[in-house]
Order: C-alpha cells, then structure tokens, then sequence
C-alpha cells in the first residue's frame, strides 16, 4: 500500500480553470488552502472517489476552483501532508506554450543553434543530410538532400509519418487558435519541418519513408556521431502523410505565403496520385538504426489525405466523382478513435471534414462520430478515482493523454461547453504533477521534472539540465526496458514510470507527443489567458 500523499499540478491553476487536487490514503475529510502569509483562504471537502486498481489507492478529490484570487499559496490536509508552493496565475499556461513550441526548435537537424536562441544548449550545425546516398535496399545510385527537418524522438532520425501527425496537430492550433499562436514561433517551427518535407518527395510524388542511421547512435552530440545516414524507401503510408499536411499547410499559410500554399497544395496532389497508383506499398523494414513506423493498413491515411484535399480544392478539378466517391466509400468504412496515433490517423479525416462547410452532411456525420469519442473520454474520466482517460499505460502514455485532451478541445470549438474546458484542464493537471508518481513529465517545467530523459541531445551535451520543454513518453505497463535494469518503484502499471537516461520505455521524448500537447496548452492558453 502506498503512503498518504498529495496528487496536484505542480505549476499551479488559472484563475478561472478547475483547481483539483488527490490525496490518496488519507483518513481526514478536509482541506485549506493557505497563502504565503500562512493565511487559511479556502476550506473544503475531500471527496471519496474509489480505488484505483493501477495503483491500489484510496482516492480522495478535493476542489477549490471556486477560489480564484492571484497568488502563491499551498495545499494544507494535515501538519504532515502539505504540498509545496504553486502559483494561481494564468502566465504559467503561456510560459509552458512557448517552452512546449521553443522543444521543436532544439530538436532541429542540419542547421546551427547559436547562443542568441538556443542558449546554453547551442549547438553548431550537424547532420546536414543535403547530400546523402540510399539505403543499399532500395538499389539506387546517387545522393539525395534531405536537409533539415526535426529529430524524432531521443534519437537522430528524421520520419515522415510521425513528423507528419505531429505538424498536424500543431497546424490544427494555429486553425482553431490563431489569435493565441500568431504570438509565438510556432509557424517558423512548422515551416522548418514542412520545408524537410518538401525535400523528401521524390519526383514522380512518391515520398521518402526517413532518414536513417545505419546502426543506432550512441549518447553523442549530433556533431560526434559516427554513422552513415541514409534516405529509405517510399510507402503509401509516408506519401499520403505528406499529402494530408500539405493540403492542411495551404489552409494555414494562404494568408501568410500564398505562394508557398499553392506550392504545399500542388504537392500534395502529385502525392496524393502517386499513392493511388501505388496503394500497397509498405513500409521499408529497416531497423538498424531507426525506429520502424511498420503500418499495415493504409486505408486510414488515405481517408486523411482525401478528406483534406477535398476541404482545400472543393469545386475544382481535382474533386472529381471518381475522388468523392473514395471520401464517401471512406465516411462509410472508417471507424473513429479516441485520438490520433502515427498508425492510426483517421481522425484527422474526420476533424478535416467536421471543420469544413462545403458539405453539410460529411459535416455532420463527422461531428456526431467524434462528439461520440469525446463523450466515451468524459465518461472515462468521470469514473476513473485519478479522473483521467486511460485504460491501459502503453508507451507513450503522456501522448496518448494529451491527444483525448485535443479531441475534447476540437469537439468543443463548435459545441462551445464549458465543462470540455473543464476536463480539458484536468488532463493537462496529470501531465503536470496529477499522477501517482508526482512528476511533472514535461523537462524544465517545475522542480519535479525529469532530470534524466532518454534523449541524446540532452543526455550529451555537459549541461547539467536536460533541454526543456519535451514531454517524456510517461506510465508505461509493458516496460520493455527491463533488460536495462530500470528500476522502477512498484510492480503496479500505475507506478511503471523511472526517470533515468536508460529508461526509453517510459522516459524517452518524441515529437508526436510534445504536438498535441503544445495543442492543448495554446486550448488552455485561449480558454483561460488570452485577456
């Protein structure tokens, strides 16, 4: 049995968001709250919610959202359980913003990080993948550039399909945020990866499926590393990434570069053809050095890719009966989830065809199926002792949290209920410090953050903090990093968390979950500091 502890964000709360905090294992029924004068401000209740079976604790919820003056205060159950100092502010949701976009500058290849912006972590130029040859599989003389573009995860390579989900959550804030994101740099992050994009499609539209290492490299500085890297494959699952954001790349910079949308809308076309007249290419199984993105079903993506290029070219040529027939062979096939994964990608189709106008119906069909995923979320959380999401800790469960978060907020642009707001800012509260093992899992964020990221930027670079802003893969039941020796503090998946460097099951970075985390902060951002 675990001890008696405090489960509360560690940054603080906004203002007028909820301010909910755990205390599991406890006897007493109440709680105050006190500010930095030892003043008592706000008293409540603790309320029973269960056991929770991760862990096997007592659940009890407090909430002082009603309290909601400016300030430094803590939370007080007893003379021996008492949290540290949090702020109510609404700055930290911004501070978090700009940190959780400033990640994907540090993660970029090829180009020098000089002090002015990068700090302590610059870095000079390396990896600059502008003349590179294939891999020995594809059977293909000569070099390539694929320069730029960001690091995936804790390693070197660069991939299309997971680069691909995480643009387009971050194009969907700039959509559906854009008085909150026309402030920060996210647009020159974007673009930085959009450019690498546009650099890995072939010439007749195929894209490439990464760049790759030829073995995984070591802890090292990007500049230290040893081995050849190289372009590989094209697949339908890498091309019809490439075609759903570059369609969704139109939308955002029409206004800001319309000649650089109509060059992404073009190219997602030729894209779009070449994986019709290719639909079954898999993707190259290669893992010498890389992760292996393996997908065997491609029809998610191609329902992305037409539901997106039917929003931007509607009326014109490309729109076709052949192409509408595909989309409304797709509406009929296509399941919906509870959110979106690099393998399983057929709810940005539906998000594609909930925002657009030209079809009512395809509208209409696309909010009921993800209104249902966004109630099936609220109703985990409601019955959940921790009130999040998640049924299971696979890896990357800090993403996976986050992306329910996107999909209550993207349901909420047009139902416009308060309460999303509310559930929106709770899971953010469990990324931040509301979780059994009292970390918030994003680095430099509070005092409490990871220290020991799997990361090979960080875990090489001689500076005593990781990078800040990534967001680590978090609770992770299966822990294939046993035979690292992790020592992780408890059997229960509640507790399957390690913050150390060896840990790539649990304590890893990648951007498809910083993505939809930025999406939900600039949500937060919108909702509760945009004044």
């Amino acid at each position: 049995m675990t001890k008696q502890a405090l489960r509360y964000n560690h940054l603080g709360y906004a203002p007028f968001a909820p301010k909910k905090f755990l205390v599991v294992e406890t006897s007493l029924t109440s709680f105050e709250i006190k500010n930095e004068y030892e003043e008592v401000v706000f008293q409540g209740k603790l309320e029973p919610k269960g056991v929770w079976s991760f862990t096997e604790e007592s659940c009890f919820l407090g909430d002082f959202s009603a309290f909601q003056k400016k300030g430094k205060y803590r939370i007080v159950v007893s003379d021996d359980l008492q949290s540290d100092w949090f702020l109510i502010e609404d700055e930290w949701l911004c501070r978090q913003l700009n940190a959780n976009i400033k990640s994907f500058y540090y993660q970029r290849s090829g180009v020098e990080l000089p002090p002015r912006e990068a700090g302590k972590w610059a870095r000079p130029a390396a990896h600059l993948d502008d003349a590179i040859t294939f891999h020995p599989s594809m059977e293909r003389p000569g070099i390539w550039n694929a320069h730029g573009g960001w690091y995936d995860a804790g390693d070197y390579g660069k991939y299309i399909v997971n680069g691909g989900v995480s643009v387009a959550s971050l194009l969907l804030a700039c959509e559906l945020y854009p008085k909150i994101t026309e402030k920060t740099k996210i647009y020159e992050e974007i673009r930085f990866e959009l450019d690498f994009f546009l650099r890995m499609q072939d010439h007749d539209g195929g894209v490439f499926f990464k760049i790759t290492p030829d073995r995984w490299d070591s802890f090292l500085p990007p500049s230290k590393t040893i081995y050849e890297r190289r372009v590989l494959g094209k697949s339908t699952t890498s091309t019809l990434n490439f075609a759903g954001v570059m369609a969704h790349a139109h939308r955002i910079y029409a206004n800001q570069d319309p000649v650089f949308a109509a060059h992404c809308l073009e190219k997602a076309k030729k894209a779009y053809f070449w994986a019709k007249n290719n639909p079954n290419v898999p993707f190259p199984n290669n893992t010498e050095g890389s992760g292996p993105y393996g997908d065997e079903n491609f029809s998610d993506e191609f329902f992305w890719a037409r539901s997106m290029l039917f929003r931007e070219t509607f009326g014109s040529d490309f729109s076709d009966e052949d192409f509408i027939k595909d989309l409304e062979q797709d509406i009929e096939t296509q399941g919906v989830l509870l959110d979106i994964n690099w393998r399983d990608t057929q709810n940005l189709g539906w998000i594609a065809l909930a925002l657009q106008n030209q079809n009512l119906s395809m509208q209409s069909k696309a909010r009921q199926k993800l209104e249902g995923s966004a109630l099936e979320i609220i109703n985990r959380i409601e019955n959940c002792p921790y009130r999040i999401s998640l049924h299971e800790f696979q890896w990357g469960s800090n993403g996976v949290i986050s992306n329910h978060a996107l999909t209550l907020a993207v349901v909420n642009f047009w139902l416009n209920n308060a309460e999303y707001d509310g559930y929106i800012s709770e899971l953010a509260d469990y990324v931040y410090g509301r979780n059994p093992v009292n970390v918030s899992f994003v680095t430099g964020s509070a005092p409490s953050s990871p220290k020991f990221p799997h990361h090979r930027i960080s875990g090489s670079d001689e500076i005593e903090e990781p990078i800040p802003g990534l967001l680590v893969g978090g609770l992770n039941s299966d822990r294939q990093d046993l035979h690292r020796n992790v020592a992780y503090p408890s059997d229960l998946p509640g507790f399957s968390y390690c913050d150390c460097q060896v840990s790539f099951a649990s304590n890893e970075t990648a951007i498809n979950w910083n993505a939809p985390l930025t999406f939900v902060l600039a949500c937060l951002v919108s909702k509760y500091a945009s004044n």
